[in-house]
C-alpha cells in the first residue's frame, strides 16, 4: 500500500479490482452492507416482532428490512400512482357486535361475511358488506370484552350506503327500531334524494338514492381542517384521485371526492371543511380504512416522502404473516395498508 493512501481509499479500489476481475458479488455486498438503513425501516421486534412473548428469530427481522428506494417525492409518486390500490374495509369499534350485525343485515341490507372471535386478546371481529372481501369494500366491526360504549367524536361524519329507493329503506328502519335522524329528501344545494340514520352505537349512515351499483356502501366521510392540504396528501401518498369537489358557501362547507375510480362504481373518501374549524375529537370509536397495496415497504416510504407519519412500521403481523404499514394522515387519521396477496391468502 502506498505511504499515506487511506483505508478507506484503498478498500474501495481492491473492491472494484476485484470487480473487474469478476468477481462482483463481492462488491456489490460490500457496497450494500456499507449503506446503513432507513430509519422507516429499523424494526423494532418490541412492536411488530412479538407474538405471544416470543421474539421471531433475528432472520426473520432482517428480511422485513428493505432499502430505501425512492430519491424523490416525485419519484414516489409515480410509484404510487401505478400500485395497485383498492379501499378493502373500514374498522370501527362497537358495543354489542350481535345487536349490530342483526342492525345491519335486517335494516340495511348487508351480509355477514365472516366472523372470528381471538379470546386470548380478549375481542372479536365480524365483516360485513354487499359481496366478497376480495371485491368488495366492507365494514370491520371490532368488539373489545367488557366495552359497550365509545366516544365516536366530531370528527367522524358517516358511511354512506346507495339504495334504489331512500324512503323504503327509511320505512324498514323505523319498522325495526332504528333511528332516523333526517327524513328522506333532496340534499341541501343538489337533487339527490339522501337521508340520515342511525346505527345502535350511534354511527350516523347516509343513504344516497342511486340507482344498481357494484358498491353500495359507498362512502366513508371525514372532517378535515385544511382540505388543499388534505387533497393533496390523499393524491400523492395514497395515490388517489379529485374525482370532484364542491363549495357550498352558503352552508359553510367544501367537500372533496376522493377514491380510485369513478364515484358510481367505487367506494370514496369524503373530505368535509367546515369553515374556519381546524381540530376536531377524533373519539374512540372510528379506527381507520385499510387500503390494498402491492408494496407495503415502498407504500411506508412514499407516505413518509409526503408528510405523512408512519406509525407501524412495514412487515408481517405475528401469528398471520400478512404484511401491512400504518400511517397518519396530516389531520391524523389512521389508514392501514394491506399487503394485495397477503390479504387474499388471508381470506382463504
Amino acid at each position: 500500500m502506498s505511504r499515506g493512501l487511506p483505508m478507506g481509499r484503498f478498500l474501495l479500489l481492491y473492491c472494484l479490482s476485484l470487480f473487474f476481475l469478476g468477481n462482483g458479488a463481492l462488491l456489490l455486498l460490500l457496497f450494500f452492507r456499507a449503506i446503513p438503513l432507513s430509519p422507516l425501516f429499523d424494526v423494532k421486534a418490541s412492536t411488530l416482532l412479538r407474538s405471544e412473548g416470543t421474539i421471531i428469530e433475528a432472520s426473520t427481522a432482517a428480511n422485513m428490512a428493505q432499502p430505501s428506494t425512492f430519491v424523490t417525492e416525485e419519484n414516489a409518486f409515480k410509484w404510487v400512482k401505478n400500485d395497485k390500490r383498492r379501499m378493502l374495509h373500514v374498522v370501527y369499534r362497537v358495543g354489542d357486535l350481535d345487536k349490530t350485525i342483526k342492525f345491519y343485515t335486517e335494516c340495511l341490507g348487508m351480509k355477514l361475511l365472516r366472523k372470528r372471535d381471538i379470546p386470548e386478546e380478549r375481542y372479536s371481529n365480524a365483516f360485513l358488506g354487499y359481496g366478497p372481501e376480495d371485491s368488495h369494500f366492507t365494514v370491520e366491526l371490532t368488539y373489545n370484552y367488557g366495552v359497550d360504549k365509545y366516544d365516536i367524536g366530531t370528527g367522524f361524519g358517516h358511511f354512506g350506503i346507495a339504495v334504489e329507493d331512500v324512503a323504503k329503506t327509511v320505512d324498514l328502519v323505523k319498522a325495526k327500531g332504528g333511528k332516523v335522524t333526517r327524513d328522506p329528501g333532496p340534499v341541501k344545494g343538489g337533487n339527490t334524494v339522501i337521508a340520515f340514520v342511525k346505527d345502535p352505537d350511534g354511527y350516523t349512515f347516509e343513504l344516497l338514492e342511486r340507482g344498481p351499483t357494484p358498491e353500495p356502501l359507498c362512502q366513508v366521510m371525514l372532517r378535515v381542517g385544511d382540505l388543499d392540504r388534505a387533497i393533496n396528501f390523499y393524491k400523492k401518498a395514497y395515490g388517489m384521485e379529485l374525482l370532484r369537489k364542491r363549495d357550498n358557501p352558503e352552508y359553510k362547507y367544501t367537500i372533496a371526492m376522493m377514491g380510485y375510480g369513478p364515484e358510481e362504481k367505487n367506494a370514496v373518501v369524503e373530505l368535509t371543511y367546515n369553515y374556519g374549524v381546524k381540530e376536531y375529537d377524533k373519539g374512540n370509536g372510528y379506527a381507520q380504512i385499510a387500503i390494498g397495496t402491492n408494496d407495503v415497504y415502498k407504500t411506508a416510504e412514499a407516505i413518509q416522502l409526503c408528510g405523512g407519519k408512519i406509525i407501524l412500521e412495514p412487515g408481517p403481523l405475528p401469528g398471520i404473516n400478512t404484511k401491512i404499514t400504518a400511517c397518519l394522515d396530516p389531520d391524523g387519521w389512521k389508514s392501514v395498508f394491506v399487503d394485495n396477496v397477503d390479504f387474499l391468502k388471508e381470506l382463504e
